[in-house]
């Protein structure tokens, strides 16, 4: 790891990076930034522990005074820990805190709140496209990118440090950039532990990797909020880019898992204990072991929104995976460590128009057959469902609705399906699809409005020519449909049923639910959605 600090001298700044050759080395075999530049005022520097210590910005340097990290442009050198802890002698194996990383951290993150935030390179971007990479430098420090900064002369150079002898003897024969080996030399089990150490230090230096002179661009989130999320994994909470399952967990071997989706309206988890009653149901039908109690479910859930703020306005992804295996393969007996529970909440509003409709289309995927698969077994192996989706995505719809083996409609590849025909209130029987927690709401709601709820097999034709139809789900809410494959649904606009039973829906959701704890003392009244 390597720290340089750039000062301003006039229009021009200066860097070690850019003043000689051979400035970049981890080992006999790599080559950073070797450049001819005119240099001025400027601090430089490996970070040395010690004279037999090559590498690290285990400390500041002597001369990085607070004067020059407030005034000086910096750059920062990563590499990934996996190729630099083979390149050290089996005699002289650093510490955790030698090889620099959380020094590194520490000096990234006390720029950044000076609001000095410095540039950073990795070195296998460096090797891979050493012109791309240093063209983005160059503008991100604002000096001109030159062509012969990508070659330089060979042998060794003042600056190179007591070690050059030993660890350059490679480097000092190169006039290039080195291309970096395809494949790479066994890693060393005895520095497995430094490597999991170091590993999330250079993980999160390397998310402000600037490539090819930009910055790595991460998707725009739905809700920027969401950005910094507290997640529920396991045992506890972890910050969202932490978020992570073993590669070993069921749910990555076989989508094994179970889950639940849940909504927060004003500081209550909307029909919270239905959904439990489901999730272990659906646990047990599969057979889980050692499956975490109501009590610790419950908890995971309530601490994930209140170390998040979340009391409104949030949907709750609610997982059980039957946890991690000993080794790859399919049998529930290689799971010995217990369920694994995840907890994931979001800033999310119902993801539909409620308010003008959504369109359908017909998928040609058919949902499964309960002669394959239990629909009352609410499980995470959704490829069913999201070949359908694809399908609607593909026609520019905003779900696809699923018929079965038989041809009658099921549902949609997200939700329940509800249709209303000269004042008759139907819904598909639930042999094939999932008896979703608010259809059942709603069925509820159907008849206590005074309406005729009919549950029974429906052509797709009857869905064509219904005078409203709507979906529901969690994620959903009740969704007015007002296409359908390319018919118009009643005259296309929102019916009278289906307002009727939004507005019944809206006033129970904010009527019921479990609470929160600590939300009426703390958060009531408080916006709560940012």
């Amino acid at each position: 790891m390597k720290f340089f600090s750039i000062k301003v001298v006039g229009q021009k700044l200066a860097c070690f990076l850019l003043t000689h050759s051979n400035c970049f080395f981890e080992s006999d075999s790599r080559s950073y930034l070797p450049f001819s530049y005119e240099s001025h005022d400027m601090i430089t520097g490996l970070c040395f522990t010690s004279p037999y210590r090559q590498n690290v910005a285990s400390q500041h340097m002597p001369d990085l005074t607070d004067e020059l990290m407030k005034k000086g442009k910096h750059c920062i050198l990563i590499e990934n820990p996996l190729d630099i802890l083979p390149s050290f002698d089996k005699g002289s194996l650093p510490s955790f805190m030698e090889l620099g990383y959380a020094s590194l951290v520490s000096i990234y993150s006390e720029l950044c709140a000076q609001g000095k935030s410095p540039s950073i390179i990795d070195g296998a971007l460096l090797q891979e496209d050493p012109k791309g990479t240093l063209r983005g430098l160059c503008e991100d420090l604002g000096i001109p990118f030159q062509a012969a900064m990508l070659k330089w002369e060979a042998g060794p150079k003042s600056f190179d440090g007591i070690r050059a002898p030993h660890s350059y003897k490679t480097t000092h024969k190169l006039t290039g950039f080195k291309s970096p080996s395809k494949y790479p030399a066994p890693f060393p089990p005895d520095l497995y532990d430094l490597l999991e150490q170091s590993l999330p230090f250079y993980n999160m230096l390397r998310r402000h990797v600037k490539q090819s002179g930009i910055i790595s661009l991460q998707p725009k989130l739905p809700v920027p909020a969401n950005e910094k999320l507290l997640v529920w994994v396991g045992n506890g909470i972890v910050p969202r880019e932490s978020a992570k399952i073993s590669v070993l967990d069921s749910v990555v071997q076989g989508g094994d898992a179970v889950w639940e989706g849940l909504r927060v309206y004003n500081g209550k988890i909307f029909k919270l204990e239905e959904h439990l009653d489901r999730l272990f149901d659906s646990a047990k039908a599969l057979a889980f072991s050692n499956v975490p109690t109501r009590e610790q479910v419950k908890d995971a859930i309530f601490k994930t929104l209140i170390r998040n703020g979340m009391f409104d306005e949030t949907h709750i992804r609610l997982t059980l995976t039957r946890g991690k295996k000993v080794t790859s393969g399919m049998s529930p007996s290689l799971n010995l460590y217990g369920c694994t529970l995840i907890v994931l909440a979001e800033w999310k509003p119902p993801i539909y128009e409620n308010e003008k409709g959504i369109t359908l289309v017909t998928a040609t995927t058919r949902r499964n057959s309960p002669n394959n698969l239990d629909s009352k077994i609410h499980h995470n192996n959704l490829l069913n469902n999201i070949l359908a989706k694809i399908e609607g995505n593909n026609a520019s719809a905003d779900d696809a609705i699923m018929l079965d083996k038989d041809g009658y409609v099921s549902e949609t590849n997200a939700t329940n399906i509800f249709l209303v025909k000269k004042g008759r209130v139907a819904t598909p029987h639930a042999d094939y699809c999932l008896p979703g927690k608010t259809r059942a709401t709603v069925m509820d709601l159907v008849i206590k409005e005074g309406l005729i709820l009919q549950e029974r097999r429906i052509s797709l034709s009857e869905f064509h020519t219904a005078d409203e139809v709507w979906t529901v789900g969690t994620i959903g809410e009740l969704s007015p449909v007002v296409k359908i494959d390319g018919r118009t649904i009643g005259d296309g606009s929102v019916g009278p049923v289906t307002r009727r039973l939004q507005s019944a829906l809206k006033k129970l959701t904010a009527e019921s639910g479990v609470p929160i704890p600590t939300y009426q003392q703390s958060y009531q009244g408080a916006k709560i959605f940012p």
